[in-house]
């Protein structure tokens, strides 16, 4: 859902409208539902998770409305990336990726992937999912409530989970055991709801 404020962004020819970075959450809802199939309840759920990361602006603009009589008080809501969001998709980082598939054209290999600023590659319509399992690694390895080797094992399975993710098709036997493991390193790391903005996402490939 971030990419499309990004692309939104990207392809803005002025600030708030149409064809604006900003926009209103009705285009929002309408756009995400013709382009991705996403229900209103989804993108309400995600964008306050953007906003909450600071991904995503809000912002709000006074205006007044003739009507009979006289004029009344209106406010527009609207939405556009942030700087954090835009380095969350380039990536904000002063050196050069690594690249781990050497010798290998992404772009010639038949899948609509993309190579984040970390160098790392994941399959475009994972790419939300992605995000919210670097959100729950963060999450579950700060927790005290878990010993340095159980955090070292889970931040590999959600590793191994991430490269999955670079498939067309993930392997459905791996990502269900490595999410068994996850989900219940984040119940005793105390970040349920982590975990539960990440069901919505990977239940349909378990």
């Amino acid at each position: 859902m971030l990419q499309y404020f990004y692309d939104r962004n990207a392809g803005a020819t002025s600030t708030r409208g149409k064809k604006g970075c900003a926009v209103k959450i009705s285009d929002v809802k309408r756009e995400l539902k013709t382009k991705y199939g996403l229900k209103q309840q989804t993108i309400i759920s995600n964008l306050t998770y953007l906003i909450d990361r600071r991904w995503v602006n809000k912002s709000e603009v006074q205006k007044t409305v003739n009507v009979a009589g006289g004029t009344i008080p209106s406010t527009v809501t609207w939405y556009e990336i942030s700087a954090l969001g835009i380095d969350k998709i380039e990536g904000g980082s002063e050196f050069e990726p690594k690249e781990l598939y050497p010798g290998i054209n992404l772009n010639a290999s038949g899948m609509n992937v993309i190579t984040l600023g970390d160098g790392n590659v994941v399959n475009t319509k994972f790419s939300e999912l992605r995000e919210h399992l670097d959100d729950l690694k963060v999450q579950i390895t700060s927790s005290a409530a878990l010993g340095d080797k159980q955090r070292l094992e889970v931040a590999a399975d959600l590793e191994s989970m991430k490269q999955q993710l670079e498939k067309e098709s993930p392997d459905r036997t791996i990502v269900s055991r490595l999410w068994s493991a996850i989900e219940r390193a984040a119940a005793v790391a105390g970040v349920v709801d982590a975990a539960q903005r990440v069901w919505p996402l990977i239940s349909p490939l378990l």
